[in-house]
C-alpha cells in the first residue's frame, strides 16, 4: 500500500508543480492593487483653454482612448494631453507638446509614458516603461541632434506619472477629508523619484467656460524644475461629482500666471452640473 502511495506520488508530481506554476503566475498577475473607478472610462474627451492674462495662448485636450489597450499584459486606458498654442501666440513661442500614459485599469498605475515636447526650437522625445513587479523605470530619451539616452531607476511600489497621478486623484473619496488634510503620491518626472504632496482644499463654486462649476479644490506640491514658480504654484478644481474632472487649473510660472480653463467636455461617465 505504502509503494502504491508513492508511485502515485511520483506520478502526480509534475501536476502538482504545473499547479504550482500556474496559481504563482496568477498570484503575480493579481499582486497589483485594485482601486475603485467610478469617475472616468474610455471615449472621455476634455477640451481647455490656457489664458495667459488676458490672452488665449493655447489650447489642450485631454482624451481616453475608446478602446483599452493591453500592456504588460494588462488591459490599460490610453489616456493623452495634447497642448499647442494658438496660432497668434505662436509668433512668440510655437508650442506642439504631446502627454500619453497607459493606466492599468484596476490598479490606476502607468505601465508606459510617453512625453514628444516641441516647444520653440526645443524638441525632447521620452518613453518610460515601468515594471510594478521589480520598481523599475527604463527610459528612453532622444534629445534634437543628440544621440538616444537610456538609463533605469529603481521606482517606489504604486508609482505614477504626471497625467496617471492626476487620474489618480479622481478615484479618491473626499467627502472622507478634512480641510487642509494632505496625501502623498509617489511620482517619477524627469528621472527621478519625488512625493507630490496633494493638500484638499475644500469645496469652492468656480467659474468656467462651461459655467459655474461646484469644485473641490486641491493644491499639489510640485518638484523642483524649470517650469512652475513654488512647490504650491499649481491649484487644481475637480468637479464636486462623480466625474471628478479637472474643471479649472491655476499656476504660477517663471513667465506669468497661467490659467487652464474647461470649455468642451464630451462622453463623460456621470452628468456634469454646470450653472451658465
Amino acid at each position: 500500500m505504502q509503494t502504491l502511495i508513492m508511485k502515485n506520488m511520483k506520478k502526480s508530481t509534475p501536476v502538482i508543480l504545473l499547479l504550482v506554476i500556474v496559481l504563482s503566475a496568477f498570484s503575480m498577475k493579481d499582486s497589483m492593487r485594485t482601486i475603485r473607478n467610478e469617475s472616468f472610462s474610455t471615449g472621455e474627451i476634455l477640451k481647455y483653454k490656457v489664458h495667459y492674462g488676458p490672452i488665449t495662448a493655447a489650447e489642450a485636450t485631454i482624451d481616453v482612448s475608446d478602446q483599452l489597450h493591453t500592456i504588460n499584459g494588462r488591459p490599460s486606458y490610453r489616456a493623452t494631453v495634447y497642448g499647442r498654442t494658438s496660432s497668434s501666440f505662436d509668433i512668440f513661442i510655437k508650442v506642439r507638446d504631446t502627454w500619453q500614459s497607459y493606466i492599468d485599469t484596476a490598479a490606476i498605475v502607468p505601465h508606459r509614458f510617453h512625453r514628444n515636447i516641441e516647444e520653440g526650437s526645443y524638441r525632447k522625445k521620452e518613453t518610460i516603461d515601468f515594471n510594478h513587479n521589480s520598481n523599475i523605470a527604463a527610459v528612453k530619451v532622444k534629445r534634437k541632434k543628440d544621440p538616444e539616452k537610456t538609463s533605469t531607476h529603481k521606482v517606489s511600489d504604486n508609482v505614477q506619472d504626471i497625467v496617471s497621478g492626476f487620474y489618480y486623484l479622481r478615484t479618491l473619496n473626499y467627502d472622507r477629508m478634512r480641510k487642509g488634510e494632505k496625501l502623498t503620491i509617489k511620482g517619477f518626472f524627469e528621472e527621478e523619484n519625488f512625493d507630490m504632496e496633494v493638500t484638499y482644499k475644500g469645496r469652492e463654486t468656480v467659474s468656467t467656460k462651461a459655467g459655474k462649476i461646484k469644485a473641490i479644490k486641491l493644491v499639489p506640491k510640485m518638484p523642483k524644475n524649470e517650469m512652475f514658480k513654488g512647490e504650491n504654484a499649481i491649484t487644481v478644481y475637480l468637479s464636486d461629482d462623480d466625474n471628478k474632472v479637472p474643471v479649472l487649473i491655476q499656476a504660477e510660472m517663471f513667465v506669468g500666471s497661467i490659467k487652464v480653463d474647461l470649455y468642451e467636455f464630451r462622453n463623460l461617465k456621470h452628468k456634469l452640473v454646470a450653472k451658465k
